[in-house]
């Protein structure tokens, strides 16, 4: 087993690292300056009590824009340094916002742990790439936004922050396999859970809706339909939740792997930024190679934003 220690860093406070009820959001060139994502994280563990950081367990995952991956190493290696128990982050990286709610109000780790909060890495429906947009924001044990109150403080904190805590020493975890790695801390063991980030979303979505008449509905050769996920993190729970559970055929998807860079497009479920989909139903400039589809949707990079076509 790997041990590491924690290392006390020295920095300086950067000016409009205010986040909102969506989090911080900026170009992944600011993100990239030394000690800015470490400010704004460290900033945000101040804000929490003790009992919410002390021996708990967080989130850590985001819609797989480019730095998130980055970002995540980041990130757990100061929950370790400041006494997190246990991270658990979605296999590549990846959860929507609505999973990561439900995450956190459901999960049970394999001690029977339950999550105190996460950050959420996304930019929403911004742009992705190496000059493009990133954002993080917390969310707390109720699986919504962190209220004002501690957005609020997050951002006092980040205007005269003087040193973050990180594990320097802390190897980078593969996220790209499910599984727990567990290293020791002056505190006792740290561990990071790589799990199934669409599991405990599906779980959420068969008690919600009756997927034996949905299923009825998209394997009926009447109706047609077509989801595009704009190459955001929606791709992952399309292919799951319709080929997997509902048994649609998977051409009815678009655009339903992950990029960081969401295929050069911008994941704004919206006329303009969802060509494709508008194309493929008939609503274009040009008429469809084929009879479009009679139900159309897409959803923005997080998949908390949808656009439904008729």
């Amino acid at each position: 087993m790997v041990i590491f220690s924690v290392n006390k860093k020295e920095t300086s406070p950067y000016d409009g690292q205010k986040p909102g009820t969506s989090g911080l959001r900026k170009k992944v060139t600011v993100f990239k300056q030394q000690n800015y994502l470490h400010n704004f994280v460290q900033a945000t563990f101040d804000a929490l009590s003790v009992e919410k950081i002390k021996g708990s367990t967080i989130v850590v995952s985001g819609d797989g824009r480019y730095f998130s991956e980055e970002a995540i190493q980041i990130i757990i290696k100061m929950a370790a340094a400041n006494g997190v128990r246990r991270v658990w982050v979605g296999q590549n990286g990846l959860l929507s916002t609505p999973a990561v709610s439900a995450v956190i109000r459901n999960r049970i780790g394999a001690d029977g742990e339950k999550a105190s909060g996460s950050f959420i890495l996304t930019a929403s429906h911004n742009a992705g790439g190496p000059n493009e947009d990133f954002g993080i924001k917390y969310n707390m044990e109720n699986g919504g936004p962190a209220p004002e109150g501690i957005t609020d403080k997050i951002y006092e904190n980040t205007k005269t922050i003087k040193e973050y805590f990180t594990a320097e020493d802390l190897p980078d975890v593969d996220i790209s396999t499910i599984g727990i790695t567990t290293f020791g801390g002056p505190e006792g063991p740290f561990a990071v859970d790589v799990f199934d980030p669409t599991e405990d979303y599906v779980k959420l979505m068969k008690i919600i809706f009756d997927f034996e008449a949905i299923q009825k509905l998209l394997t009926c050769p009447k109706f047609t339909f077509c989801y595009d996920a704009l190459h955001g993190v929606a791709g992952i729970y399309a292919k799951r939740i319709f080929v997997e559970e509902l048994s649609a055929s998977e051409s009815s998807l678009l655009n339903c792997t992950p990029k960081d860079d969401f295929g050069g497009g911008h994941p704004d479920p919206n006329l303009t930024y969802a060509k494709e989909l508008v194309a493929r139903m008939g609503l274009g400039k040009q008429a469809p190679g084929s009879e479009p589809p009679e139900f159309g949707a897409a959803a923005d990079g997080d998949a908390d934003r949808n656009m439904i076509l008729g």
